[in-house]
C-alpha cells in the first residue's frame, strides 16, 4: 500500500517534498560527509539548486529519487573537497592556536615573548642563512637538498643552520631545545 502511495501522481511541488523530508536528507548527507553540520550545509546547497530544478510532479517516488540523487551528489562533492583541503592545506594556524595542557598565563606570555625574540633574531640574519634555517628546522627540508638549491656544500648549510640556532639562543636569553 505504501508503494502504491509513492507511485501515484503527486500534486506536491519538489520544494515541498524537500521541506517535508529534510531530516531524511540531512541524515543521508551526514552518512556521507561524516559530520552533521556539513550535512546541513549540503542540504542547504541542495535547496538552492532545487529552486531552479524542473517541476517533477509525477510521483512522490520520482521526486524523492531526484532529491536523494541531488543530496547524495552534493555530499560526495563536499566530502571530496574536504579530503583535498585536508591533504593540501596546512593547519599551521590551528596548531598555533592550540592550548597546551597545564600552561599558565605566565607560561603562555613567556612563550610568546620568546617567539617574538626569536623572530626578531631571525630577521637579523643574512637572508640565505635565515632561509636555510627555516627550511631545515621548520619545514624539514634535508640539508643536502638545501645545499643543491643554494649552490653550496652540505657542510656550509650545516654551519648556517648552526649559526642561526646559536644566534636565536643568544637573542632569547635562554637555551632553546636543539
Amino acid at each position: 500500500m505504501m508503494e502504491q502511495r509513492l507511485t501515484t501522481t503527486c500534486e506536491m511541488s519538489l520544494l515541498q517534498a524537500f521541506i517535508d523530508h529534510r531530516t531524511l536528507l540531512v541524515n543521508i548527507a551526514a552518512r556521507i560527509t561524516g559530520c552533521h553540520s556539513r550535512a546541513e550545509d549540503v542540504v542547504q546547497d541542495a535547496f538552492f539548486r532545487l529552486q531552479a530544478a524542473p517541476a517533477i510532479t509525477s510521483s512522490l517516488k520520482e521526486q524523492m529519487g531526484y532529491l536523494l540523487r541531488v543530496v547524495r551528489n552534493l555530499a560526495i562533492d563536499h566530502y571530496r573537497k574536504q579530503a583535498v583541503e585536508q591533504r593540501y592545506c596546512s593547519h599551521e594556524d590551528e596548531d598555533l592556536q592550540q592550548v597546551v595542557d597545564g600552561a599558565t598565563p605566565q607560561d603562555t606570555h613567556l612563550n610568546r615573548v620568546t617567539l617574538d625574540l626569536v623572530e626578531h633574531a631571525l630577521g637579523e640574519l643574512p637572508s640565505r642563512t635565515r632561509y636555510a634555517f627555516e627550511m631545515y628546522r621548520l619545514h624539514g627540508v634535508p640539508q643536502r637538498t638545501l645545499a643543491l638549491e643554494l649552490g653550496v656544500s652540505p657542510t656550509l648549510v650545516n654551519f648556517m643552520v648552526r649559526d642561526a640556532l646559536v644566534h636565536c639562543r643568544r637573542a632569547s636569553g635562554d637555551l632553546l631545545v636543539a
